[in-house]
């Protein structure tokens, strides 16, 4: 039987009371959370920052409807307790990770059973808290929704983000061909390092002119964009035959000024959509 301290205990957490800069974080002291149906309850070791959290605090995206408003969709740390209806695959102790929905950047979060992962052996909860958004969005988008095959051409933009350097190397494992844009020569010169076979510069050329210089003319296979709106026509001009643009995020905006569908359609091309929140 649980006693009612323990529903009053408090934990320390990353707040904000309105939105704006990251001047606007400090630490709160909040209530800790209990684990409700099915969840464990995890003691937080290291969390990871990403885009989703950057604009979570401007008041640009709102967490959903029951998410723990505290920031941070990935976490890793140790199991500290469970809630009723868990099946039994963690005990108290071991090491996870763990794709949240928020309410990573605090000293406890519940996670659903099934969202946890085990840590190997050889990694550090630093490394491991930042797997979970980054690399699951890039297998994701590669695997479920892109079908990926061995010999494919894929471009990623923001090759240097979370998601690009973790599309890099899964493109590569899949014996596919990554090529990447970047902003900057320094950007550009990492993503090749991690596996890159090519990269351009969107502010000081035209990418795809470039990339169907790259593939002698016939485009890329897949396309993973978190740009939007603003590069609607230079995808679709370096899009291969049968291409699939998949769009996860809106940096430049979701409005598109133009005949887009006759031109997909000319290629045969697919639009696939997707966020892992």
């Amino acid at each position: 039987m649980l006693s009612l301290g323990f529903f009053l205990e408090k934990m320390l957490a990353v707040y904000f009371d309105c939105p704006g800069g990251p001047e606007n974080l400090y630490v709160k002291e909040v209530m800790k959370p209990h684990p409700g149906e099915g969840e464990v309850l995890v003691k937080v070791s290291a969390s990871a920052l990403n885009r989703a959290d950057l604009l979570q605090r401007r008041g640009t995206y709102p967490p959903p409807k029951g998410a723990s408003e505290i920031l941070g969709l990935e976490a890793a740390g140790i199991v500290a307790g469970f809630g009723p209806g868990c099946e039994g695959r963690w005990k108290i102790g071991d090491a996870v990770m763990a794709l949240l929905s928020g309410g990573g950047q605090a000293e406890y979060v519940t996670v659903p059973e099934g969202y946890l992962m085990p840590i190997p052996n050889d990694m550090t909860f630093i490394q491991a808290a930042a797997i979970p958004e980054a690399w699951l969005t890039a297998f994701q988008l590669l695997h479920f929704v892109g079908k990926i095959q061995k010999g494919e051409t894929v471009l990623i933009h923001a090759g240097a983000s979370g998601v690009g350097i973790a599309a890099i190397q899964l493109v590569r494992l899949a014996k596919a061909i990554p090529i990447v844009t970047a902003g900057t020569q320094e950007k550009l010169k990492a993503t090749a390092n991690l596996g890159a076979a090519a990269g351009f510069n969107y502010k000081t050329e035209d990418f795809s002119e470039k990339v169907l210089a790259f593939t002698q003319g016939s485009g890329v296979d897949i396309i993973l964009d978190c740009v939007g709106g603003s590069y609607w026509e230079k995808n679709l001009n370096c899009l291969s035959t049968d291409g699939r643009w998949i769009i996860y995020g809106l940096l430049s905006g979701g409005e598109v000024h133009g005949d887009l569908f006759a031109r997909l359609l000319s290629k045969r091309g697919s639009i696939h959509t997707s966020l892992l929140r």
